[in-house]
């Protein structure tokens, strides 16, 4: 028994005329006597009751055509979802980044997507670069938002968001009237700092300005969350160096002041350059439209970010 075997066993219940089935079906007349023949042979009942005259559904056939029609309708819906899965509009996404860099760029994108695809389910996990990229190899996570460079020969990348290092200031600190700081004036200063282990990337990248300018942090405390170091800033027990996106958002006894001679932060979104799933060129669609990157490029296979 095929599907076309109940779907046109279906035509002719609807109908109860074969004539008028054939043309619905558009197909003959005689293939379709013969199909109906076919199947209760198979089924070694009779569904129809045919005269010259008229056509009526046996009791087998009123039967066996609610069972049909439900048969139809599941497949149909299987068809359905198939398609809309490969079109990207259906199935699941994992997405790693770092709380310290990738969080303001992807609120916009993940609103974005989330318009566009409502159906598909999104997982979000919270992981430093050196882990994104660690994920994205062993197929974890889907696609990734690193601080760059990252580094895998497997991956993909593409810059997304440039974000400015700001200075985090307590509110009663005495630089927190100006609009911006150098970052050599605060080398006497305690240091709030993201732990290592938390951001290794970001971490890197805040010592080596330090450095540039010619001191190493004084770190009076250590947190593992951005929002933890924020929180120690505003309770005066430090200054800290935090990606400008954490600008926007209100911070109780805490100041961001624009940081002179520190670098910016790059960030992009990667992904393993062979990825069959069709979700993920529909979510990078989204990402390139609310981001604008402005570059592409391979990720290099050296050593980890």
């Amino acid at each position: 028994m095929e599907l076309r075997h109940l779907r046109y066993f279906v035509a002719v219940a609807g109908e109860l005329h074969f004539g008028r089935a054939a043309a619905k079906l558009h197909i003959s007349q005689p293939p379709l006597s013969q199909q109906i023949q076919d199947l209760e042979r198979e089924l070694g009942v009779e569904l129809l009751h045919r005269t010259r005259h008229f056509v009526a559904l046996t009791e087998a056939g009123r039967a066996f055509l609610e069972e049909a029609r439900r048969i139809l309708e599941d497949t149909d819906h299987a068809v359905a979802m198939a398609r809309k899965a490969g079109r990207g509009e259906l199935g699941h996404l994992s997405i790693g980044f770092g709380h310290a860099s990738a969080a303001g760029v992807l609120g916009r994108i993940l609103r974005a997507f989330r318009v566009q695809h409502p159906k598909v389910t999104i997982d979000l996990q919270t992981l430093h670069s050196v882990e994104q990229v660690e994920a994205l190899v062993s197929r974890r996570i889907d696609v990734a938002f690193p601080i760059l460079p990252a580094s895998h020969r497997d991956l993909a990348a593409e810059a997304i968001a440039t974000e400015p290092l700001v200075a985090a200031l307590p509110a009663d600190h005495p630089r927190a009237s100006r609009r911006r700081v150098a970052l050599a004036e605060l080398r006497s200063e305690p240091f709030i700092r993201l732990s290592p282990a938390a951001a290794p990337t970001f971490h890197d990248l805040v010592q080596k300005a330090c450095a540039d300018m010619g001191f190493a942090p004084k770190v009076a405390h250590e947190a593992g969350h951005i929002l933890t170091v924020l929180g120690l800033v505003g309770s005066g027990l430090g200054v800290a160096i935090v990606p400008g996106w954490l600008r926007t958002g209100p911070c109780d006894g805490v100041v961001f002041r624009s940081l002179s001679g520190a670098p910016t932060i790059k960030i992009g979104v990667a992904y393993r350059r062979h990825e069959p799933s069709p979700l993920l060129p529909a979510f990078l669609d989204v990402v390139r439209s609310v981001a604008r990157p402005r570059s592409v490029r391979p990720l290099r296979a050296s050593a980890g970010a």
